[in-house]
């Protein structure tokens, strides 16, 4: 029932984001000593789920894409690095991070709020 419903819909693409996101940037950190590591992130949830709206992938191969409900690819993120080549900057992951916790928080927040509307909608209260 839920799953039928667009905003349940968005909120759960917008909490797989910042999972995904989360798990980037835990990359991120891990290879931050690494010698000519670049930096990645992923595009923003607006970019992404707006592209959702158009033909999706079904099965790998099919149409080219991404099959549904996938994440969108790390791309790299074009910033100054030390001299030995690594660009990542721990203090900038932890504004990522920062980021992605508060848009996990905002999915969650929004699927709670439309099942309890839902329930009160169906009479059946708290």
């Amino acid at each position: 029932m839920f799953e039928k419903l667009e905003l349940t819909r968005m909120a759960q693409a917008l909490a797989a984001h910042a999972g995904a996101r989360m798990g980037v940037i835990a990359e991120n950190v891990a290879q931050a000593d690494t010698p000519g590591f670049k930096a990645r992130d992923l595009p923003d949830f607006a970019a992404t789920y707006s592209g959702e709206a158009a033909l999706r992938a079904t099965r790998a191969g099919h149409l080219n894409g991404v099959p549904a409900g996938g994440a969108a690819d790390p791309r790299i993120v074009a910033d100054g690095g030390a001299p030995n080549g690594n660009t990542v900057s721990l203090e900038r992951e932890m504004v990522r991070a920062a980021e992605a916790r508060q848009s996990q928080e905002m999915a969650l927040a929004i699927y709670r709020n439309t099942s309890e509307l839902t329930r009160l909608a169906l009479g059946r209260g708290r």
